[in-house]
């Protein structure tokens, strides 16, 4: 009878759980990236209106 390999398994969940992290912190970038870009844009417009 084979023996469960509960350290591999442990490592497969941290690398799961790793790539989630590293995802989550991508779409985080994405999103803070259009944001800037937006309200510098906006701030010019409401200067020019005045």
């Amino acid at each position: 009878m084979t023996r469960t390999n509960y350290g591999y398994d442990k490592r497969q969940k941290e690398i799961a759980k790793k790539k989630k992290k590293e995802e989550k912190r991508q779409r985080k970038l994405g999103k803070d990236d259009t944001q800037p870009k937006e309200n510098p844009d906006q701030s010019r417009d409401g200067g020019e209106n005045r």
